[in-house]
């Protein structure tokens, strides 16, 4: 196998995801929703735009951290998927939350279970559950 400089750039220099954005018609529901549903902390940014920032968890464990702002297009463009303990507890929290499902639990084999919601504002969003046995 011949490694090339430029194999050696991607697994030194990797772009990775550093920060998501979702868009909202009507923030505050959004807001209330990943509060409710997820736990994150979502606060005003102090800045010279309307714009919300959005912490998922503590600073040393694995994850980004985004931000919230008011829809400028009809279509969302990106779908963050979220890790979470129990598929079935977040299924259920997300429809008393006001959110809905769109794709069902399908397994990934050997890599866990997986559906795909709409948050209240209608963005599309995946939540994953690790699970080795998944089938």
């Amino acid at each position: 196998m011949n490694i090339t400089f430029y194999d050696i750039y991607l697994v030194i220099c990797m772009p990775r995801v550093v920060h998501f954005e979702i868009e909202a018609e009507k923030p505050e529901r959004a807001i209330e929703f990943f509060e409710n549903v997820f736990g994150w902390k979502v606060e005003k940014w102090k800045g010279p735009i309307e714009y919300w920032l959005i912490t998922t968890g503590k600073e040393d464990e694995p994850g980004i951290d985004g931000g919230l702002s008011r829809r400028t297009e009809a279509a969302p463009s990106t779908v963050n998927t979220i890790d979470v303990p129990s598929l079935d507890e977040y299924t259920k929290k997300v429809q008393s939350n006001g959110g809905s499902i769109v794709r069902p639990k399908m397994a990934v084999p050997g890599v866990g279970w997986m559906a795909y919601f709409k948050d209240p504002e209608g963005n599309l969003f995946g939540l994953m559950e690790e699970d080795s046995s998944a089938k």
